[in-house]
């Protein structure tokens, strides 16, 4: 598969992030307050609790319900409870629009 377009780059504040939902994967897309971006697994590995939600730190995105920060690059926790990474997908900026490849997995 491809890189989907998921919005413009315009659409997405700086230490912000939204939910996406590619061939049935629920995506974070996360822009970090220097502008880069980042898609990451939307679903904490400690609950069932979408990361989209939570809030936007430096270079981590933090779970809003139990305080888990996962770092945006690779998807490690950074914190308890959470011990499991989320996975790293592709990410690219091109002409003012982002994808994201749901099939290339930087990490896991």
């Amino acid at each position: 598969m491809t890189a989907t377009r998921v919005c413009a780059d315009a659409d997405l504040a700086p230490a912000t992030a939204m939910k996406v939902v590619i061939d049935g994967k629920p995506i974070a897309v996360v822009k970090e307050s220097s502008g880069a971006v980042h898609a990451l697994g939307d679903t904490c590995t400690h609950g069932d609790i979408s990361l989209s939600e939570g809030f936007v730190e430096d270079d981590s995105l933090e779970c809003w319900a139990h305080g888990s920060k996962f770092d945006l690059a690779t998807g490690k926790p950074k914190n308890f409870p959470a011990y499991e990474p989320v996975p790293v997908y592709a990410v690219t900026v091109e002409n003012g629009e982002i994808f994201v490849d749901a099939d290339h997995t930087l990490t896991t």
